[in-house]
């Protein structure tokens, strides 16, 4: 197979990064061709991307769960192992927690899936339950604790997922799809959980289809279109509608309403919400 190649550099300050990745799967082929993505320490990275695009693929290689064929992933400059201790060592650092939260939850009750990562790192008792605590009140399940699983609801059962990532106090949470299927309430929830992990130094990556919550909370997106990733500013990024249509995406609605008024986009200051909308045209 003859794989695309190129040079490239990561981004200064980046704590994990993919470079020159290539990946796929029996009888699919290549699904990441020369894919490269760098993840800034305390900076909001939005992937986006049609369905099929790679982008979980990309979040599975950075964690460790897939393996690609050629390429690299790093942390903190420190070369992913695929043996034993390659894997322990990453995933202490990078955790990645997948779209459909039942791929995930396998315990009776709460408080034992977010203990399972923690127990299984060998750490004492006490320590374990510190870092359970700390979790669930991080993502404002801690009533939730002595619940079975099978009786949450939905978003609960993301934001247990979340928990269980968030106990190993990762350096880098990766979520795949993180507001699919939540309500908007539950979204509002999610995000004010993902400022808390910020708050407390993990840096949040995060795919989505959701091209208005990427453009109200992202710092950076990377757009996974043709088996690459073309990463830059949100602003830079999200106004390219050549780039978006390519990867069958919408403009975001500020974007498509400023422009249709004749307003160009503040790439300093962009509106990120309705109300700085409305200032704007107040």
């Amino acid at each position: 197979m003859t794989h695309r190649t190129g040079t490239w550099e990561p981004t200064v300050g980046a704590v994990l990064v993919g470079e020159g990745l290539h990946a796929g799967y029996p009888g699919r082929g290549d699904v990441l061709d020369c894919a490269h993505v760098s993840v800034t320490g305390r900076s909001r990275l939005a992937l986006l991307g049609e369905n099929g695009s790679g982008k979980t693929t990309l979040l599975r290689c950075l964690s460790g769960a897939h393996v690609p064929d050629a390429g690299s992933v790093a942390v903190d400059g420190i070369t992913l192992r695929h043996d034993n201790a390659g894997l322990r060592d990453h995933r202490q650092r990078v955790q990645l927690v997948l779209q459909d939260p039942d791929d995930q939850l396998f315990s009776a009750d709460v408080r034992a899936d977010v203990s399972f990562g923690p127990i299984n790192l060998g750490l004492d008792d006490a320590e374990v339950r510190v870092r359970v605590a700390e979790a669930l009140e991080l993502l404002d399940v801690t009533e939730l604790a002595d619940r079975p699983v099978h009786q949450l609801s939905y978003g609960q059962r993301k934001r247990v997922a979340i928990a269980g990532a968030v106990a190993m106090r990762p350096q880098v949470l990766l979520l795949d799809e993180p507001t699919a299927g939540l309500d908007p309430r539950a979204v509002t929830t999610l995000r004010a959980a993902l400022s808390n992990l910020e708050a407390r130094g993990t840096t949040v990556v995060v795919s989505t289809h959701d091209i208005d919550f990427a453009w109200e909370w992202a710092d950076e997106v990377g757009v996974v279109v043709d088996g690459i990733v073309h990463q830059g500013s949100t602003v830079k990024i999200m106004t390219d509608e050549a780039l978006l249509g390519r990867a069958h995406l919408g403009v975001p609605w500020p974007v498509r309403l400023l422009r249709s008024l004749g307003h160009e986009i503040d790439v300093v200051a962009p509106p990120r919400t309705v109300s700085d909308v409305a200032r704007l045209l107040g």
